[in-house]
């Protein structure tokens, strides 16, 4: 770390640890969050059904308040609720539950881009496992993928950046794995599916001894795919962890996690004017050849100790490692003049990294001021290398009847070859406060600084730099509640995003420093009837600042004076209408538009001041309601509505907007098993995922599975 950075860090960590020396112990206030990794009954599901206002969380704050109690907009999904809608991914889960959540996913992101307040992309949406991030190189994420594991999923909506450090002004998703348990666990699923599809996993947990408890999870997905040729798939997920209870007062927890997967080789189907059609759906344009194949490694050792009732000090010392490999044609471009179809970009790529890191937080509980206080203090440090192999400029180009085409193989007319190394820093303080003025009025405030040393050499070009990308991000929230069911909060926060994927900043890039941004936001929360319906409000308003954008009377430079923002709107509701009726519903409406931007296309400079941000919706909704119609029989029906969206940046390629109904139904068969019925995309909905000018990365079609789940 340059010297200048270090200054500031050592300034910052003075100025963190200013508060602490203000903090006497006081009487025990318990946080059930502390002691979630290590309760023994606690070891089955934290979350429930509905919207888990009063369920402690460490996505929104490291303090483990509950939704009610954070000052910002988060979304606390339980894997009980996302397994038993039939929700086998992560994209499904977080689209089809959380507010306001769309996926991008594509298999050059793989498959796991999301959109979030009018932000896009893994530079803006972070994406998080057992409250750990692995840094995006290429903007691509791999893992968790399959919520088998899951025991919830955490949403927080709005800039994380005090939280997670650089890249999360629309939010982050965090990915919560089941814990250890001190409680006997078993169960299995095995299902059957359209096109071939089988899946099969297992969950079995439970002490080992007096001081000794295990988890592990271990699931299997196949099918034969919608798309032919080569759209099968097959993937397997492994999570597998062990708790010892060294003392009373200290818990030390070991797990590993991986994931191999294979996914569809599928990179979309050709636009034919403005739509695909109906003939050209389920035909896959790739090569003979084609591969892809990611493999992710997680493992992490996690200590916490409770030396007193007001004192808990954990650490979390992580590798994080994946390795990745892409050899496909990735563009069909429709020839009206020929009416065949151009496939081009003949692309192989390996991704080759690893993390290894360290994270140490300390809270304290007591008084500040003569008020009661609760305060974090921290700092994260990490490693990372990064290696990309790949045949760029990726060249290439064949042309095939859109009906009767041989596949051929891979044409590599450059080499593949190392065109990418990086090597990056870390090192970041943290902390937040809560401060209970009243019973009913509370403070919580946060800050942190990131010091990302960033050094990337391309041989091919025989270039390098070496930086340091330095940021500071606070968060200031108030929260009232003037009765035990109703919050009323506001915050202002900011947030630092990367110009591109920070560890693989191009030399261009390395001129500026990080994307800045700010949000400011106001909401309600609240149970009512007698705790049996959940609701939350938010508006907010957020501008991202210090975008690349060409200089108007020099199109041929870029300064860093773009801004782009979006407002917005979002509800959410969970009632038991009866004992048979539950419903859960939530909308987000938002306008987001760049503010300041433009691009130089052909040697003319275009403005896009004015037109929505690439891939972003100006709605979403979700809707599940469900109806326990007999004894044991449980019938849900969903609906997923996502605006259109458009595909460039001057808002002239547009993708439509979808509604996706899908449904389950259960049947209790004895007290310990369970047979489930499942159909996805009703009514055969055509609609793309992700896409552009040329082609749409269509979503399944209408398909159905078969499930029989078992608990010992």
């Amino acid at each position: 770390m340059p010297a200048q950075s270090a200054r500031r860090a050592t300034t910052l960590a003075a100025t963190l640890a200013a508060p602490l020396l203000a903090v006497a112990p006081a009487c025990a206030e318990e946080i059930a969050l502390d002691r979630i990794d290590v309760a023994g009954a606690r070891g089955r599901e934290q979350a429930a059904a509905g919207l888990n206002l009063a369920t402690p969380s460490r996505s929104g704050s490291r303090l483990g308040l509950t939704p009610l109690e954070t000052p910002a907009s988060l979304d606390i999904i339980s894997g009980e609720t996302i397994r038993a809608r039939g929700q086998n991914t992560v994209e499904e889960a977080v689209t089809q539950n959380a507010v306001g959540i769309t996926s991008i996913g594509a298999p050059g992101n793989g498959n796991l881009a999301f959109t979030s307040r009018g932000f896009a992309g893994a530079g803006s949406v972070q994406q998080l496992y057992d409250g750990t991030r692995l840094y995006v190189g290429a903007g691509t994420v791999t893992f968790p993928f399959d919520t088998w594991s899951a025991e919830r999923i955490e949403v927080l909506r709005g800039p994380a950046s005090v939280l997670y450090g650089e890249g999360a002004i629309g939010g982050i998703i965090n990915v919560v794995p089941k814990k250890p348990s001190f409680v006997p666990i078993g169960e299995a699923r095995a299902a059957i599916g359209s096109d071939g599809l089988a899946r099969l996993a297992l969950d079995s947990g439970g002490p080992v001894g007096e001081d000794l408890a295990y988890r592990l999870n271990l699931s299997g997905n196949r099918a034969d795919g919608w798309v032919k040729p080569d759209g099968d798939f097959r993937n397997i997920a492994l999570s597998a962890a062990v708790t010892w209870r060294a003392a009373p007062d200290l818990s030390v927890t070991l797990s590993h996690d991986l994931g191999y997967n294979e996914p569809a080789r599928y990179w979309g189907s050709p636009l034919v004017g403005t739509r695909v059609p109906d003939r050209l759906r389920f035909t896959n344009y790739n090569i003979q050849d084609s591969q892809i194949a990611w493999f992710d490694n997680w493992t992490q050792l996690r200590t916490e100790w409770n030396p007193s009732p007001d004192i808990t000090i954990r650490n979390t010392a992580y590798r994080l490692s994946t390795e990745r490999h892409w050899r496909d044609v990735e563009q069909y471009t429709y020839q009206p003049a020929t009416g065949l179809i151009r496939r081009s970009d003949y692309i192989e790529i390996f991704h080759h990294e690893e993390q290894i890191g360290n994270r140490l937080d300390a809270t304290l509980r007591g008084s500040l001021l003569g008020f009661k206080s609760t305060t974090v203090i921290g700092f994260d440090v990490n490693h990372i290398d990064f290696r990309r192999d790949s045949n760029a400029p990726f060249g290439g180009e064949t042309f095939v009847d859109p009906f009767n085409f041989a596949q051929g193989r891979f044409i590599n007319l450059a080499g593949t070859r190392t065109d990418i190394v990086s090597r990056t820093r870390q090192a970041s303080a943290f902390a937040e406060n809560r401060l209970e003025l009243t019973p009913q009025f509370a403070l919580v405030t946060g800050l942190r600084y990131d010091a990302p040393n960033v050094a990337v050499s391309r041989p091919l070009a025989g270039s390098r730099f070496e930086k340091t990308f330095d940021s500071t991000s606070y968060r200031v929230g108030a929260v009232y509640t003037p009765t035990p069911d109703l919050a009323l909060y506001a915050q202002y926060a900011t947030a630092a995003d990367p110009l591109g994927s920070l560890i693989t900043t191009s030399v261009a890039q390395s001129q500026f420093q990080l994307a800045t941004g700010e949000q400011v936001e106001a909401g309600a929360k609240g149970l009512f009837d007698g705790g049996r319906g959940e609701w939350t409000f938010a508006a907010y308003h957020i501008r991202k600042d210090d975008l690349l954008t060409p200089i108007p009377d020099r199109p041929t430079e870029v300064a860093q004076v773009g801004s782009q923002s979006s407002r917005g709107v979002e509800v959410a509701v969970a009632y038991q209408l009866s004992e048979a009726w539950r419903i859960e519903a939530n909308t987000a409406l938002l306008r987001a538009r760049y503010d300041n931007f433009a691009q130089t296309i052909g040697g003319a400079l275009l403005s896009f001041t004015g037109k929505v941000p690439v891939d972003v919706p100006q709605r979403v909704t979700n809707v599940w309601l469900s109806y326990a119609f007999a004894p044991g029989w449980v019938a849900r029906l969903g609906v997923n509505d996502v605006g259109p969206v458009f595909s460039d940046f001057a808002n002239t390629v547009k993708r439509p907007a979808y509604t996706l109904l899908n449904a389950t139904l259960d049947w209790q068969v004895t007290p310990t098993s369970r047979l489930s019925l499942r159909g996805y995309n009703l009514t055969d909905q055509l609609y793309a995922v992700s896409g552009n000018g040329n082609s749409w990365l269509l979503g399944r079609p209408r398909s159905v599975e078969l499930a029989y789940h078992v608990t010992f």
